[in-house]
């Protein structure tokens, strides 16, 4: 039995090569940027979709490419307003993406990867298996998408975007980058890049590469302790890419870019709580201007970890302030569906 060739996905070729399968198809080059606007612009799902393009020419296309789109599965919608969305994939792998409104900012969370490899003891996302990165399209799908929910929901379009969600961005570098750069296109989303901000647990190599790269978005470090031996205990990518690497890294990719750094510390109860722990943070962050996001715990199942006490957060933040960084407390959004910050781990079921 012969096995049927599964179709290329229309949206991963490059314009040039758009161009060429245009041509080959015996249309006009300006169809490509029919194409191009139905693909990144409108968003169509499918290529019967471009009703400009004649019956003809669509089923050419359809004879050999095909587009993969990202479904939105299922929706939860929180007590606070924050919405979480199951996205389902072609091939019918799942990812999580957060829409969280808050006053006039309006932010998407979103996913680079399914499962994550590293394996952060904090964070339910942590205990999945990597099974693969996502394709740029895949990138722009969660953002477009969102972006929906939030005119729907709220009357209101997408401000922000933070690569907070499932997977290390930086570890699916060339799709991230891609993805991001559909995103703020003129001939995609045109969203500013400062409205962008990727997370990463520390990516030493990848860091220096995007300020190699001279990228214009902000970056952010998820460090949740300013100690080696800590910082080790719950993130195991700290025995490689340990903080005196990330501290060069951080003040080259300042240099480098003049991009906003931000570093993200869960703070956890009777670990990296304590004025020691806050003065260890300040000796790291003093090196770079940088601000700091202090990160309630959100509990996940049979964590070890516990959110720490109000007075203990606020004797920790004063510190801070008194050295003169830049602190906010972020309080945490959309607990009641699982979709606050490290909670995402694909407890839904699809079928």
């Amino acid at each position: 039995m012969e096995t049927a060739i599964r179709k290329k996905d229309l949206r991963l070729l490059q314009p040039d090569d758009l161009n060429q399968v245009v041509i080959d198809l015996g249309e006009k080059k300006f169809r490509a940027k029919q194409i191009s606007e139905w693909l990144w612009v409108k968003g169509a799902r499918s290529i019967d979709d471009m009703s400009n393009l004649s019956l003809k020419f669509r089923n050419k296309l359809k004879e050999q490419y095909t587009i993969n789109d990202v479904i939105i599965s299922e929706e939860q919608r929180s007590s606070d307003g924050t919405v979480k969305v199951v996205f389902k994939l072609w091939d019918n792998k799942i990812v999580e993406g957060v829409l969280i409104p808050a006053g006039e900012r309006m932010t998407a969370c979103v996913s680079s990867q399914v499962g994550c490899s590293l394996a952060c003891s904090f964070c339910a996302t942590g205990r999945l298996k990597r099974e693969r990165n996502l394709d740029y399209p895949e990138i722009y799908d969660q953002v477009y998408l969102l972006n929906k929910i939030a005119e729907n929901y709220y009357n209101f379009p997408l401000s922000n975007i933070v690569f907070m969600g499932m997977g290390e961005p930086l570890l699916n570098y060339k799709q991230l980058l891609a993805g991001i750069e559909k995103i703020t296109s003129d001939d995609g989303l045109n969203m500013a890049a400062r409205r962008i901000t990727v997370s990463t647990a520390g990516v030493s190599k990848m860091i220096r590469k995007l300020a190699d790269d001279q990228v214009r978005f902000p970056l952010a470090l998820s460090l949740h302790a300013a100690n080696d031996e800590k910082r080790t205990k719950i993130m195991a990518i700290n025995e490689t890419n340990n903080l005196d690497i990330l501290k060069r890294d951080l003040i080259y990719f300042h240099e480098k870019t003049g991009n906003n750094i931000t570093l993200e510390y869960i703070i956890f109860k009777d670990f990296n709580d304590k004025i020691k722990d806050a003065e260890e943070l300040y000796e790291f962050a003093k090196h770079f201007p940088c601000k700091i996001n202090i990160i309630e715990y959100n509990p996940i199942d049979d964590g070890e970890f516990q959110q720490a006490s109000v007075e203990r957060v606020d004797a920790f933040v004063n510190h801070l302030e008194r050295n003169r960084l830049t602190v906010n407390v972020r309080r945490s959004r959309g607990k009641d569906i699982d979709a606050a910050c490290g909670q995402l781990a694909n407890k839904n079921k699809v079928n």
